[in-house]
């Protein structure tokens, strides 16, 4: 699987780069400063995943996934955004622009190397902190900002569609429900057409529309 890494701090990339190369089946197969030389690198590469940082110089992480998600040859390219702040205020944006997920900086080696897996099958991963901020956004977003509601459901679309909204994976959703993986993923694309969504993160979305998940009330 071919990485890139888009941060403007050499000491973080390579940390990362430290990171996937040690891991099995991962390489690093660029390296990029600014949002410009990330699209460049995108476009020379192919990269199966970009780890994307969201404040860069010359081009900020949000044009730079907007330019590499809309371009047809990368179409297959994943970008999870990497931000040092849970609340940054480009979370929104950044999705809106196409990126799969949004994590921290601070994220467990593990959990990096699960999350470019995971992406990488078609998952969106998010870091519980950012999940709750995409949801506040979307949800007190003017209506025309949202996704389509859902259709007609049937019972196990449901809770498939309820459990990606708590941010279960595939593998979570498989074992929740006692069914395989490969029906996990036929309910999702089943859902993705019914709600017009573009990706994962809209059905997120979704389901806190439709009130199957409902946002945790802040903390006083």
């Amino acid at each position: 699987m071919r990485v890139i890494l888009a941060d403007d701090q050499p000491l973080l990339r390579h940390s990362l780069a430290m990171i996937i190369d040690s891991a099995p089946g991962l390489a690093v197969v660029g390296e990029a400063g600014d949002g410009e030389e990330a699209v460049r690198l995108a476009r020379q590469t192919r990269p199966d995943v970009v780890l994307m940082d969201v404040r860069m110089p010359h081009l900020d992480g949000v044009q730079a996934t907007r330019v590499i998600c809309s371009g047809p040859e990368l179409a297959a390219t994943r970008v999870v955004m990497l931000s040092m702040f849970e609340l940054d205020e480009y979370v929104y944006e950044a999705l809106q622009a196409g990126a799969s997920g949004f994590l921290l900086k601070d994220v467990r080696p593990e959990d990096l190397i699960n999350a470019i897996h995971r992406t990488h099958q078609g998952e969106s991963l998010f870091a519980p902190s950012i999940l709750t901020r995409l949801v506040e956004n979307y949800v007190t977003a003017p209506r025309a900002d949202r996704p389509a509601q859902v259709g007609d459901l049937t019972a196990r679309e449901v809770e498939v569609l309820s459990l990606v909204g708590r941010g279960l994976s595939n593998d979570e959703i498989a074992l929740h429900l006692r069914i395989s993986v490969k029906t996990v993923k036929t309910h999702i694309s089943h859902l993705l057409a019914k709600a017009d969504a573009r990706d994962r993160a809209q059905l997120v979305i979704a389901a806190f529309d439709a009130g199957l998940v409902r946002p945790k009330p802040s903390l006083p």
